[in-house]
């Protein structure tokens, strides 16, 4: 199992790396919205939507993206300041407050229509990041892929080697406190390396201030776990 997944994960990742750095910039907006819409697949499932509503809620996802590309396309960055901060300004209110509450309160949303704007709230802004940290350096954009791919490998393996106590029993049995070290261990040790080795998407930015935002971004990534068990 564990061979299949390292092979996968190599040919996915020299796909990646095509897209990123080789091919048009066209295709990294494809991906951006193939993801998305993956995503809006699997969350059709989470909202316990019905064949047609999934498909309706697919496709209004789907044009909103499209809609999101074209403004993009037709604006200065400028004129694209203003949009792209609403979207952001939403996913913030998500992850900061209302995740926390929602996991805090033990909320069980049974309404479709509002897990689909929850869905909304968290793919589109996700979408748009992949766009715009693209259009910022691909450098850069890599090196956010990296950090949440690593966290995510050093909180698996730690947590299956020393997993004892458990982080969310009652959300979440299978996550423990070692894997969430774990991760911080991990990402600790890749933001040293990148920059050690003076790359630039790690140039420019005081190793404190860039270590307390990879944590912060492996609790975001704790959270999110959480909130898709939840």
């Amino acid at each position: 199992m564990l061979k299949t997944r390292i092979i996968t994960a190599v040919i996915l990742a020299l796909l990646l790396l095509l897209v990123l750095f080789v091919l048009p910039d066209a295709w990294w907006t494809g991906l951006a919205v193939a993801v998305v819409i993956q995503g809006t697949l699997e969350w059709s499932k989470l909202s316990r939507l019905s064949g047609r509503g999934a498909y309706i809620y697919t496709a209004l996802t789907l044009l909103v993206m499209l809609a999101l590309v074209w403004f993009d396309a037709s604006h200065t960055e400028m004129a694209q300041v203003l949009p792209h901060l609403l979207v952001y300004a939403v996913s913030a209110l998500l992850w900061l407050i209302i995740v926390p509450t929602w996991l805090i309160v033990g909320w069980k949303v049974e309404n479709p229509l509002l897990m689909c704007l929850v869905g909304w709230a968290v793919l589109i802004p996700t979408g748009l990041a992949m766009m715009d940290l693209h259009d910022v350096s691909p450098w850069v954009l890599l090196f956010v892929m990296c950090l949440v791919w690593v966290a995510d490998i050093g909180a698996y393996f730690a947590g299956r080697k020393f997993g004892k106590n458990k982080l969310a029993p009652s959300i979440s049995p299978g996550k423990t406190w070692e894997g969430v070290a774990g991760g911080m261990l991990g990402v600790t040790v890749y933001v040293l390396v990148v920059k050690a080795l003076g790359h630039s998407s790690g140039q420019g930015v005081i190793l404190p201030l860039l270590l307390l935002a990879s944590w912060w971004w492996v609790g975001l990534a704790v959270i999110g776990d959480l909130f898709e068990s939840a």
